[in-house]
């Protein structure tokens, strides 16, 4: 009785230890199709619109927002599709923008500008 009581104790802690590996496994491999997504030309293509809505010279010597850089770190999957992540402004931390990827017709093609740092908002004239 006691060996059967091992055995069993044993094979939940086998499949246990089976789906978390899973899990975790299933995790990794999403993070790491998100992060390709917004490393791709048309991310990159709509993130740059995006910036040039919020400073019409963004991207020029002239513009506030002179250069960017997405924080690989901060993307995570929205709940309400999409991609959430901060794109980090003049290699500033200080000066940052939420931004959320979305979807239209399977594409990502839109990124929303969920908000930004009070220090951003200040050089735009905020």
């Amino acid at each position: 009785m006691k060996n059967k009581l091992i055995l069993l104790i044993g094979i939940i802690v086998i499949v246990c230890l089976g789906i978390g590996g899973k899990i975790v496994m299933d995790s990794k491999k999403i993070q790491e199709e998100m992060i390709a997504v917004v490393k791709s030309d048309g991310a990159k293509q709509v993130f740059e619109n995006g910036l040039k809505n919020l400073d019409q010279k963004a991207l020029t010597p002239e513009g506030v927002i002179q250069s960017y850089e997405i924080d690989y770190d901060s993307i995570e999957h929205n709940p309400m599709g999409g991609i959430n992540g901060i794109i980090i402004v003049n290699n500033n931390k200080n000066l940052y923008i939420y931004f959320n990827l979305d979807k239209d017709n399977d594409e990502y093609n839109k990124a929303i500008i969920s908000g930004y740092s009070y220090e951003l908002d200040k050089k735009l004239g905020g």
